[in-house]
């Protein structure tokens, strides 16, 4: 049975987990200088602080995936525009954990009268598309080669969904 949650600071290892091993093995995220316990702690701190949700997925206890929604620009006329993270850990991908994540992310945006909520995603993961699809998000702009990691260019697709009016 898997559970969401609110994040809290003994979660802070297990995030950290996961997003080590999405910036090294991964185009999921495009960063590519791993990240520490302090700057997983500070970023999570900030989000709480302006009222944004970081969330867990655990079955047994285990935390197997967090997903998080920040500014989508700093200026004040997108204060109603959100991006989202979602990231589950190898171990569980394709279970489910994304979807159930995802799903909490943007009841908790409606909950916050957020209007519209974006993910950026790299365009080779089919299946981070297909989900976003499956959720009703559509692809509002494609960006080739802005990206670099792993030695080569990456595609950037940004997806939208209007959550309310």
């Amino acid at each position: 049975m898997m559970n969401i949650r609110d994040a809290v600071e003994t979660d802070l290892s297990a995030i950290l987990a996961i997003t080590n091993h999405a910036i090294l093995v991964t185009t999921a995220m495009w960063s590519v200088t791993p990240v520490d316990l302090e700057g997983r702690t500070e970023w999570w701190r900030q989000l709480v602080s302006r009222n944004f949700p970081v969330l867990v997925a655990e079955i047994n206890g285990e935390v197997i995936g967090f997903g998080s929604y920040g500014s989508f620009r700093p200026f004040e006329g997108y204060a109603h525009t959100v991006e989202h993270r979602v990231y589950v850990a190898p171990s569980v991908h394709r279970r489910g954990a994304g979807a159930v994540l995802l799903r909490a992310l943007i009841d908790r945006a409606i909950a916050a009268g957020i209007h519209v909520m974006i993910g950026a995603i790299d365009a080779e993961n089919e299946a981070s598309l297909a989900l976003h699809r499956r959720f009703g998000f559509v692809e509002t702009g494609r960006m080739p080669e802005v990206g670099r990691k792993f030695d080569r260019w990456l595609d950037l697709v940004l997806m939208q969904k209007i959550l309310g009016r």
